[in-house]
């Protein structure tokens, strides 16, 4: 291995690119098998974790990217005045986890789980870009498929969408009963 500044290019790449970067691309840029290139990479997240350091890298579903530590955050709005704020309302937040857990998913499918049009909800998600379209599905009008971006990882914290909460059969369970209970009481008015 020759005398090369490995980090310093690892850094220079994620700092630069400004989005993930899979390691596969950065140990073809090394010239390293994946491994080191791995190694490396874990070395400079260990580094980052300084307190004097104000940046750090994280991995998203096999691939790294440097951003800011959270608790730089305030000092980032004093510059930046503010940055608009997405709201997710509950609408948006109960179509993102039907997206989130049956990815990929048409249109028809969240609205067959929700009970009502979704068209709005998915718009936004994808503005947001927290949603985006993963292809068509190969059936009579090759609806759109729907799943998770990075930016849904980064978010909601966390690395895959493996790392998503798992419900019990039990709260399973009192949902399913729990909009039973709402479709009775819709059906009543």
């Amino acid at each position: 291995m020759e005398d090369k500044n490995y980090k310093g290019i690892i850094e220079a790449i994620l700092f630069a690119m400004g989005e993930s970067v899979e390691l596969e691309k950065i140990a073809g840029a090394l010239e390293l098998d994946k491994k080191k290139t791995k190694a490396l990479i874990e070395e400079l997240m260990e580094e980052y974790k300084d307190p004097g350091i104000g940046v750090m890298i994280t991995e998203l579903d096999g691939a790294y990217q440097m951003c800011t530590k959270p608790e730089m955050y305030e000092y980032l709005i004093k510059i930046a005045k503010q940055p608009k704020k997405r709201v997710l309302t509950d609408v948006l937040l109960e179509t993102l986890s039907i997206i989130a857990y049956k990815q990929p998913v048409t249109r028809a499918e969240i609205e067959k789980i929700r009970g009502v049009a979704c068209d709005h909800a998915v718009n936004k998600l994808v503005e947001y870009n927290l949603v985006c379209e993963l292809g068509r599905l190969d059936a009579p009008g090759r609806p759109l498929l729907f799943g998770t971006t990075e930016e849904f990882l980064r978010s909601f914290g966390v690395h895959s969408v493996d790392e998503l909460p798992v419900l019990s059969p039990v709260q399973l369970e009192e949902f399913k009963q729990e909009a039973e209970e709402e479709m009775r009481v819709k059906m009543d008015i």
